[in-house]
C-alpha cells in the first residue's frame, strides 16, 4: 500500500493528495503559500494544531472546513460561506462528495492528563480516499471508543508522550487497530525526540509496517 501522497510536516500536520482532493489536517509550520487544500480538517484548538497563520497559507476560495462543533465560529473568517464549514460532534459519518467522514473521540483517559477532555467533543477522523481508510487520530490517548468504532488501513497516532500516548502506549493502541500501515506523528520538535519514531517501530507488531515521515 502506498504513502507517498501523504506528508507529515512539524507536529500533526499532515497533507493528504487523491486523486481528486487535496487534505490537510492541522496545519502547522508550513513554510509557502501554496493556497491548495480542497478539505482542511481540525481535531482541536490547541495551537499547534488551530494555526490561522498556517490555514491562510493553504485554503483557498473555496476550501471546506470539517471541524469539531466548538470550532465553527473560530474558521468562519476563512470559509467562503457557512456552506463551506462542516462542525461534526464525535461519533457521526459523514459524506462530502466521494469522500467518506467518520469522526472518533479524541481525548485523554487519566485525571492526571488533562490536556484534552472528553467533554471538549475533540475529534479525530477515518477518512476513506480512494480505496484507502487512514485513520488521523488528533491528540489523544488508545480510548474505548477508538478500538471500537476504527477500522483503517493507514493509523497516524501521536507518540510524544506528555499530552498525549508515548510511543509504547502508541504501539501497543496500533498493534490493538491492526491497520496494514502505522505513522507517527506529534513527536520531535514541541514534545518529544526524534528517536521516539525508531521507540514506537520496535514494540509495533511486525506484520504492520511503521513508515517514518515527521519533519522536524
Amino acid at each position: 500500500m502506498k504513502t507517498e501522497h501523504i506528508t507529515v510536516n512539524t507536529q500533526s500536520s499532515i497533507r493528504i493528495e487523491g486523486s481528486k482532493l487535496v487534505l490537510y489536517f492541522d496545519p502547522f509550520k508550513i513554510e509557502q503559500n501554496v493556497n491548495d487544500a480542497d478539505i482542511i480538517f481540525l481535531t482541536h484548538d490547541h495551537y499547534d494544531h488551530f494555526s490561522p497563520e498556517d490555514i491562510v497559507k493553504v485554503a483557498k476560495a473555496d476550501t471546506i472546513f470539517v471541524v469539531p462543533q466548538k470550532m465553527k465560529d473560530m474558521v468562519q473568517a476563512f470559509a467562503k460561506d457557512e456552506k463551506h464549514i462542516v462542525a461534526l460532534a464525535p461519533g457521526v459519518v459523514k459524506e462530502i462528495g466521494d469522500l467518506m467522514i467518520r469522526t472518533i473521540p479524541a481525548y485523554n483517559t487519566s485525571l492526571l492528563k488533562p490536556f484534552h477532555k472528553k467533554s471538549e467533543g475533540w475529534i479525530g477522523y477515518v477518512i476513506k480516499m480512494d480505496n484507502q481508510r487512514i485513520y488521523v487520530s488528533g491528540d489523544t490517548d488508545a480510548t474505548e471508543e477508538a478500538l471500537d468504532m476504527v477500522k483503517c488501513d493507514i493509523a497516524m497516532v501521536p507518540i510524544g508522550g506528555t499530552y498525549t500516548m508515548d510511543a509504547k502506549k502508541a504501539a501497543d493502541f496500533v498493534n490493538k487497530l491492526r491497520p496494514e500501515i502505522a505513522i507517527p506523528t506529534h513527536y520531535g520538535s514541541i514534545v518529544g525526540e526524534v528517536s521516539d519514531g525508531e521507540e514506537f517501530k520496535k514494540y509495533v507488531n511486525k506484520s504492520i509496517n511503521v513508515v517514518l515521515k515527521v519533519r522536524n
